[in-house]
């Protein structure tokens, strides 16, 4: 019984969550200060097993994106840090809890532009800012042992793996975890609005979206698109959020729209 009642104040001090802009309750099991040290973790793993791509070509449009989208993301207390990996199949990108950004080379020429490098950036942003990660832990974690075996499942050689799981990093780690279609869209209101409040037009959240929709359908879909919301219901919400976002846009300074370079060597 003492276990029991230990465990439920446990839980309710913890878990008592709001994600930021939307205001939506979240259960978290992970303090943000073991979330952040499981991300640095986590991004070690992945650097060791991707192949970073150290062209300036390359690199200089996504730090340069990514720090104007982290300066108005108000996480002060993370040690941002932005890298390409060298997959030209993968579509895809992620931040992990604490601010570390990885950006496959595959991604850019659906980007396209530094604006459509903003959109995916300020998505994947969004996803670490409103803890989804820890979300989708906490979870796994309250369904394998109803919270008493947090400890054992955060353990030595579990936490990293989990961890990238949750954030939909790679297919080495094990099963991905996907997430819920809310959190998919709320990762694309909130990025609507970091990469306005960055200076970086929210219009062109349409046009990426549709260049993403058309090349899931001349192949095999995008493991980016693998859980997000139909091209139609999502097109439906970023208009419906569009003037707020422009609200964020007219009152930030202008970021420029550079082509992104081609990612052939």
């Amino acid at each position: 019984m003492v276990r029991r009642a230990w465990l439920v104040l446990f839980v309710s001090v913890i878990a008592c969550s709001a994600v930021p802009y939307t205001r939506r309750s979240q259960l978290i099991l992970v303090s943000e200060e073991e979330e952040a040290k499981l991300g640095a973790q986590a991004f070690q793993e992945v650097l060791k097993k991707s192949r970073v791509d150290q062209r300036p070509a390359l690199n200089r449009p996504v730090r340069e994106v990514g720090e104007r989208v982290a300066r108005v993301a108000n996480r002060p207390d993370y040690r941002w840090s932005f890298v390409v990996l060298d997959d030209p199949k993968q579509q895809n990108a992620f931040c992990l809890p604490g601010g570390k950004v990885g950006v496959y080379s595959g991604l850019f020429p659906i980007a396209q532009t530094t604006t459509g490098l903003a959109v995916v950036m300020g998505h994947e942003i969004a996803h670490a800012v409103a803890r989804h990660g820890a979300e989708r832990m906490s979870q796994q974690l309250a369904a394998q042992a109803g919270g008493s075996l947090l400890g054992g499942l955060l353990g030595p050689g579990k936490s990293s793996s989990l961890l990238l799981a949750a954030y939909g990093v790679g297919t080495q780690v094990g099963v991905l975890l996907p997430y819920s279609r809310t959190q998919e869209s709320e990762a694309d209101h909130i990025g609507l609005l970091l990469m306005a409040q960055a200076g970086y037009d929210p219009h062109g959240a349409l046009a990426f979206w549709g260049r993403m929709e058309r090349a899931s359908k001349s192949g095999s879909p995008p493991e980016f698109l693998s859980t997000h919301p139909s091209h139609g219901t999502r097109e439906q919400q970023i208009e419906a959020w569009l003037p707020e976002a422009m609200r964020y846009y007219q009152a930030a300074n202008a970021a420029p729209d550079e082509p992104l370079p081609p990612i052939g060597r």
